[in-house]
């Protein structure tokens, strides 16, 4: 599919707004081999203030070609956390067309900690439970993990969760889930953690499938109560989301893990128990990660993240740009979720030199 038009597509610099006060971090590495580069991962800091990215520091503890997937990237004050994940490393195949392919190492448990003040990496008590894949998402000062995968080359999810209290840098285990789950949504709503869809399976089932019911429902955990509750539906689909954020209240999404933008934002509907397309939110993101032949030069989607910034929603997507020298197109396109018209606006693309690829979502931190 190609990309769909908006009136309010006029590129912009930046707006003098509470933007100023917000910074969005998210970790990459590169794509393909180049002569003489580390391919490991690396942490850039977007300024939404002056459409601006800076390459701040790489993550520890990885030798070169050493990629780390499938964790997750959380903040607390102006502390970014880097939680378990799969471990890697990228392979590089032999001459003539040096192809990359990536070899499993092991699932981490390891928690790192970066001060984006003094530059500082450290390390934290480790996760109780190693993992990648899972739902993660903080709430008063504390870190929520759920679900996820423990064993490399394994379909099968955990139903294991706890929480960290960087207070006193522990981890706590939590109830078990009913279901099995990995590949879910965590997020932060109505007092209580959100684990939304995944592929999923009931803890004492023993059946191979279908698990379409447990793969659209969701769990909630009440801190107060400190006991799960299974919700059915809440997730449209049996595809994985791919993110699902909390803006003033609200449930929004923009895909789910095959597509991670579907052409429109998504809200959802607590007394219907659904989700709606969210009016005006038909933007100029590329609907498909397949090249999009109409744009010149034609451009191949590689990535897209979502950040909540006060009622603004970010989307943060690369695209692979054409050509003889391997080239990255960075978009930035913001939603106000609270305009009642014209709520996108586009800020001018970036081209950097190489092809990266974005190893998990984004975080925001609002500073002092």
């Amino acid at each position: 599919m190609g990309s769909i038009s908006s009136p309010s597509r006029n590129p912009i610099r930046f707006q003098e707004n509470e933007d100023n006060y917000y910074r969005i971090y998210a970790s990459f590495c590169e794509k393909d081999y180049t002569p003489n580069v580390n391919m490991s991962n690396w942490i850039s800091c977007y300024h939404p203030s002056t459409n601006s990215w800076h390459r701040l520091t790489s993550i520890p503890d990885l030798l070169e070609n050493q990629v780390l997937k499938g964790f997750s990237i959380v903040s607390i004050g102006e502390t970014i956390y880097v939680i378990g994940g799969r471990h890697c490393y990228k392979v590089v195949g032999d001459e003539p067309d040096d192809s990359v392919h990536e070899s499993d190492i092991n699932v981490r448990s390891s928690v790192l900690k970066y001060n984006t003040r003094t530059d500082t990496w450290s390390a934290c008590a480790p996760l109780v439970t190693q993992r990648y894949n899972f739902a993660c998402t903080c709430k008063d000062g504390k870190i929520y993990v759920a679900g996820g995968q423990t064993k490399l080359d394994s379909a099968e999810g955990t139903c294991f969760a706890e929480v960290y209290d960087p207070a006193i840098d522990e981890w706590k285990p939590l109830p078990n889930m009913s279901t099995l789950r990995y590949k879910s949504a965590g997020v932060a709503w109505q007092g209580k953690i959100y684990v939304v869809g995944g592929f999923a399976k009931r803890g004492n089932s023993d059946s191979q499938g279908p698990y379409i019911m447990e793969r659209s429902s969701a769990e909630l955990y009440d801190p107060q109560q400190q006991k799960w509750e299974y919700v059915a539906r809440m997730w449209d689909l049996d595809i994985p989301p791919n993110q699902i954020v909390n803006v003033d209240g609200k449930l929004f999404s923009s895909g789910d893990c095959l597509n991670a933008w579907k052409g429109h934002i998504e809200a959802y509907d607590e007394n219907l128990n659904m989700w709606n397309i969210v009016d005006g939110s038909h933007s100029p993101i590329s609907t498909s990660d397949a090249t999009v032949a109409i744009t010149c030069p034609p451009m191949q989607r590689m990535f897209c993240t979502m950040a909540p910034i006060g009622t603004q929603l970010y989307f943060l997507a690369g695209y692979k740009m054409q050509g003889e020298i391997s080239r990255t197109k960075t978009e930035v396109h913001v939603f106000d979720t609270s305009a009642t018209a014209n709520g996108w606006r586009s800020f001018e693309p970036i081209e950097e030199e190489g092809e990266k690829e974005l190893c998990s979502h984004c975080c925001v931190l609002k500073l002092d």
